[in-house]
């Protein structure tokens, strides 16, 4: 697929992942969010005896990482699946447990710049939004489907829109007419439900709809709130769980996780002693995530909104 050869995307917080993951050269890493395999091309660099197991749902980005990484094909393993099974991909590669895992959350740039990918709000295009494109469900069955009330759920608590009210309401009444079918249409619909005083004041009218329907459609924080846990059981003493985010919602669980792995005792606190008998499973890192630099952040301006937190298995 030519697509696949032109994947690109800026890793992000490069130096501090690189960093964060305290690599070994003999030590075993997983890239869960493989993409174009910008942070695991980096880490493979570090290694001599140790290997990397890149994971990745997009077909796109498993063509262009398998690629990008061939000169170091004997310690790369490849696998197509999604982060959440992890657990499942080491057992499966007889790996009992790995030294570092990162994860480098939210949509790659390739898939933002292709247009018929349907992530992009600034393209008109087919509503698909799927990061694995064997999912039958698309965007267009969500934004067609959904009742009002569903919709309204969505873009309220998943892309934070003090208009979700409105803008479902319109999106239901437009579909009696004809099915929403493309960005387009979907983004015109957006931009009349919110006044026009406030259309563009917190940038582009459509990104935090688009953005609630992406993570509804993959499941995006379901995902993550039940993969932190497993991924911690794969470290080995002294792994670590590095974690990038690019909004509140996916941080303040990476967060909420990391602290209960450190501290799980549910004991009540005037126990002199502990009796739950819950262990801690290491240590958080980062008390408080690691940011881009202004400098990062001038020459990406994906990157602003990216947070790093790392936990350490005991």
């Amino acid at each position: 697929m030519e697509a696949a050869t032109e994947f690109r995307h800026v890793s992000v917080l490069l130096k501090e992942c690189l960093e964060g993951l305290n690599i070994r050269p003999d030590g075993i890493y997983v890239d869960g969010t493989l993409g174009g395999a910008g942070h695991s091309g980096e880490i493979v660099k570090r290694l001599d005896s140790g290997r990397l197991i890149g994971i990745d749902q997009d077909e796109d980005a498993i063509q262009a990482a398998t690629k990008r990484l061939e000169p170091w094909k004997g310690q790369v393993t490849v696998v197509r699946s999604n982060y959440e099974a992890t657990k499942h991909v080491l057992e499966q590669l007889q790996i009992p447990a790995v030294n570092g895992i990162l994860l480098d959350l939210g949509v790659s740039s390739y898939q933002l710049d292709t247009p018929e990918r349907g992530f992009s709000y600034m393209a008109d295009a087919p509503l698909d939004m799927r990061m694995d494109n064997r999912m039958e469900q698309t965007a267009k069955d969500i934004v067609n489907g959904y009742s009002e009330n569903e919709l309204f759920r969505m873009i309220r608590d998943y892309g934070e829109d003090s208009f979700a009210k409105n803008i479902a309401k319109h999106i239901v009444k437009e579909r009696t007419s004809r099915p929403i079918e493309t960005t387009g249409q979907l983004v015109a619909i957006i931009q009349a439900a919110i006044p026009a005083k406030v259309r563009f004041a917190g940038g582009h009218p459509a990104k935090k709809t688009f953005q609630a329907i992406r993570i509804e459609l993959n499941r995006e924080l379901a995902v993550l709130e039940g993969s932190i846990g497993d991924m911690i059981d794969c470290l080995a003493p002294g792994g670590r769980l590095c974690i990038i985010t690019f909004h509140s919602l996916e941080d303040r669980i990476v967060k909420n996780a990391f602290r209960q792995a450190e501290n799980p005792c549910t004991c009540p606190p005037n126990f002199p002693v502990c009796v739950c008998g819950k262990k801690p499973k290491g240590k958080v890192i980062t008390r408080k995530p690691i940011l881009p630099s202004e400098k990062e952040q001038e020459e990406n301006s994906r990157a602003r909104s990216a947070k790093l937190r790392i936990f350490e298995k005991m």
